[in-house]
């Protein structure tokens, strides 16, 4: 049996006419669009603009949001033509499964985990933390962070004082009196002061856990249903992005502008892409987290009442509209607050950060922003829960995963055996490992699914040329190979812990292939 054994298109094609595996049809392309937005507008505009900004780019994040912007269009457009043409649950998966071969689907289905399944643990993490800040601190440190995690703060004021004379540059960290640090700051400092400082480590993200939960049951209850809670929550949360630009002008300070890229020779920013252009690079392997929900639209088609014109409408169209959303609030944070804060005290709720303390009398947008971002969040784990749920429901149907995961709801007709094993997934991640670690195994699975899907429709160009397209991706080979490249750029620029850890996963899938997948698979029967 061939490990490259592709499926039979027109069989495909045909059971996805025929209502395929049972799955409603309740989309449309408004749905779609709002889907989109919902899982792009997120976490990753909220939180991961202030790490890349602080970790990478400086102020230059609003031209690594425009480099990773160009490889998701690439990618778009050949995911349009992908979802107009094979309708199907799956996403990238169910593309390759059709041009490159089962082993790919397989790699590429057990990369989607990282991108969908720790995508969802990402945000809850940044649901937890902007609950906090919105509830003023009132969680204790211990049970709204991993346990990798640790707080590391100094209260005396002759400490501070010390500690302020061997590392001036800290002085930005102080908030209420109370001087603030990263670990590497920590480790930077004599040993005769570290005795001053005082270490709370987490136990577990209970706030991440209740979220994860509460959007399991939503799921379960329906995906039409599932579309006009999201509807709702994308309506309000746009307006709070479109206020807080709106207004953050105002208070834009251009000398946070200068320098625009990070100069190199800055502490922590020693690597080629902590800087300079390279930063944007990096910055933009960081902000591309922000992007992966026009691809999870596509795993939504087979539920689309018309996926040949629907399907490119909802994944080009969210995409153009978060685009100039994030180049335009990333002007704005950069501009309103320094980059440097954001590497401590603003880094958990930036903007709520940048607002406190730049945009007086306007403590009502705070919390404004703080409540919106809960919703946005909230339905950003919706998009990817849902998303993660039919790549698993797929995969089970053709054989590759047990078939509990496939099993349909008998009265809601969603794969809720599918959501309970999520959860459980999911949860772990999100109570126990920090945020940063998840989302950049997020960028990394994203990207990597990017790749195969721009190669996928230079090949199914060649294999299947007489085939209907209703949406044709332009200038192939041209755009998939620029697609690949772009993408594949991004991916060399993650952390080299991040790409360690992503080659054990992929490492372990291969190995659960062998043992269970190409045993069971239907297409080897």
């Amino acid at each position: 049996m061939s490990i490259f054994r592709t499926k039979n298109l027109t069989t495909i094609l045909k059971e996805a006419n025929s209502g395929g595996h049972g799955l409603k049809k309740t989309l449309g392309a408004t749905n779609l669009v709002a889907l989109g937005v919902g899982a792009i507008i997120g976490a990753g505009l909220f939180v991961r603009t202030a790490a890349a900004a602080a970790d990478a780019s400086g102020p230059a994040v609003t031209l690594a949001f425009v480099v990773a912007a160009i490889g998701c269009a690439f990618a778009g457009l050949c995911y349009a033509e992908f979802a107009s043409t094979i309708p199907i649950a799956g996403s990238a998966y169910a593309y390759a499964y059709v041009t490159l071969g089962e082993i790919v689907a397989w790699v590429i289905g057990w990369a989607l985990i990282m991108e969908y399944a720790l995508g969802a643990a990402t945000v809850s993490i940044a649901w937890s933390e902007y609950l906090n800040n919105l509830l003023g601190g009132a969680i204790p440190y211990e049970w709204c962070h991993s346990p990798f995690e640790a707080l590391r703060s100094v209260t005396d004021p002759e400490a501070i004082k010390k500690i302020l004379e061997s590392a001036p540059i800290l002085s930005k960290s102080i908030k209420d009196n109370i001087l603030y640090m990263d670990g590497a700051q920590y480790d930077a400092l004599p040993a005769a002061l570290t005795e001053s400082v005082n270490v709370t480590r987490g136990f577990i993200n209970a706030p991440a856990l209740l979220i994860l939960f509460l959007i399991t049951m939503v799921l379960i209850r329906g995906t039409q249903e599932s579309a006009i809670v999201n509807s709702i929550i994308v309506i309000v949360k746009v307006s709070i992005v479109l206020l807080f630009i709106a207004i953050g002008w105002q208070y834009i300070n251009p000398e946070n502008y200068t320098p625009y890229f990070i100069p190199q020779g800055v502490p922590g920013h020693e690597g080629i892409f902590k800087h300079g252009w390279g930063g944007v690079l990096g910055g933009a392997a960081i902000v591309f987290f922000a992007f992966i929900g026009f691809d999870a639209v596509s795993t939504a088609a087979q539920e689309a009442k018309n996926p040949a014109r629907d399907m490119p409408i909802g994944i080009l169209g969210s995409l153009v509209v978060c685009t100039i959303l994030y180049v335009l609030f990333g002007h704005v944070l950069t501009g309103v607050a320094n980059w440097t804060e954001f590497k401590t005290a603003g880094k958990e709720a930036s903007v709520a950060y940048a607002i406190k303390e730049y945009m007086p009398g306007y403590g009502w947008l705070a919390t404004s922003v703080s409540v919106a971002i809960l919703a946005g969040f909230s339905s950003v784990i919706l998009v990817m829960l849902m998303g993660q749920s039919r790549v698993f429901f797929t995969m089970s149907h053709d054989g590759l995963m047990p078939k509990m995961l496939s099993d349909l709801h008998p009265k809601y007709k969603t794969p809720y055996k599918a959501n309970w094993i999520l959860l459980i997934f999911v949860g772990m991640f999100g109570a126990f490992i920090p945020g940063s670690v998840a989302g950049d195994l997020t960028s990394f699975g994203t990207l990597f699914a990017f790749v195969i899907v721009c190669l996928g429709i230079i090949i199914m160009r060649r294999t299947s040329p007489d085939l209907v397209r209703p949406f044709r991706t332009p200038w192939v080979p041209l755009v998939p190979i620029l697609g690949m490249l772009v993408c594949g750029f991004m991916i060399v620029a993650l952390d080299i812990t991040t790409l360690t850890v992503a080659m054990i996963w992929m490492v372990v899938g291969l190995a659960v292939y062998f043992v269970y997948g190409r045993r069971n698979s239907k297409l080897g029967k």
